[in-house]
């Protein structure tokens, strides 16, 4: 797995991030989702480098290796904004001032983010199975909370969730079916399980979600309000195997007023994309990352 890429703890201000990096050319880091690690994006990144990128594929702060700070009433150590502070200062230390940024599921709130705060820093944004934060908690309705309902589970304080999850994190996570093995790659999946089974892990991944139904829907408004919008070329794929077209109808009317010039389209996919159609992803982010129209 990732064969060539160089695998790494490096310390971003304070903050140390376990990340994964390859090949030459153009800079691309790709963000993971929950309860995923980068080593999610396995069969992704080497297609990547193939195609005459370089790929960086961090842990998100609280997730897999990465360090889990300690949190605070607002949750604002697991807000996108500072996980996408911590993507500047990543790649800067990886001598990447400029990069195209891919995020899947809370990666892609990440990803969005950082297109958002540091707007001369991002060239291309992909993002990947979900639409803005501010967005998404608007639209709840009936049939969204019946599908997601685990966000206002894993969102709560007063009795939280990592009592649940971490009495069977293995049942919890599906991680004998549904994320199996046969379904994440051998390698994939146990460094799945190191994930899951750590009760550290476990709490910082739940303030990744109490952080977005407060402090990053906050800061969605504010940018909202101020018409603040993303610049770069932007991409939206989704896969068609999931909810996003049930719940949303045409998922890119919602992402226009954020980024004039995004495009997208499905995938035959399940959720999980990079795990279950990798080479169909990986020739969507090649043609657009190569795009140069």
């Amino acid at each position: 797995m990732y064969e060539n890429f160089v695998l790494e703890e490096l310390d971003v201000a304070g903050v140390r991030i376990r990340v994964r990096h390859g090949g030459s050319g153009p800079p691309v880091v790709l963000l993971h989702g929950h309860p995923r690690t980068h080593t999610t994006w396995y069969a992704v990144a080497p297609r990547l480098v193939a195609a005459g990128f370089t790929v960086v594929c961090p842990d998100l702060r609280g997730y897999g290796g990465s360090a889990k700070p300690l949190t605070d009433a607002e949750h604002s150590p697991y807000s996108a904004r500072a996980m996408s502070g911590d993507v500047i200062g990543l790649m800067e230390l990886l001598g990447h001032r400029q990069f195209a940024v891919v995020g899947h599921d809370r990666g892609m709130r990440v990803a969005y983010r950082t297109a958002l705060d540091h707007p001369d820093r991002v060239t291309r944004l992909v993002v990947i199975d979900g639409i803005p934060t501010v967005e998404a908690l608007e639209r709840c309705d009936a049939k969204f909370a019946e599908a997601w309902w685990h966000w206002w589970f894993f969102a709560q304080t007063a009795n939280p969730a990592e009592r649940v999850i971490c009495a069977d994190p293995e049942t919890w996570y599906g991680a004998w079916d549904k994320n199996g093995p046969d379904q994440l790659g051998a390698e994939n999946h146990a460094d799945f399980l190191r994930a899951i089974r750590d009760p550290a892990t476990v709490h910082a991944m739940l303030e990744d979600y109490r952080a977005g139904v407060g402090i990053d829907r906050r800061h969605d408004e504010e940018d909202r309000a101020a018409g603040r919008q993303i610049t770069c070329p932007a991409l939206m794929l989704w896969s068609t195997r999931d909810d996003m077209e049930d719940l949303y109808g045409d998922p890119l009317a919602i992402w226009r007023p954020w980024c004039p010039q995004i495009t997208g389209h499905g995938i035959e996919s399940t959720h999980h994309i990079a795990e279950q159609a990798p080479a169909a992803l990986a020739d969507a982010l090649r043609d657009f990352l190569q795009d140069r129209g």
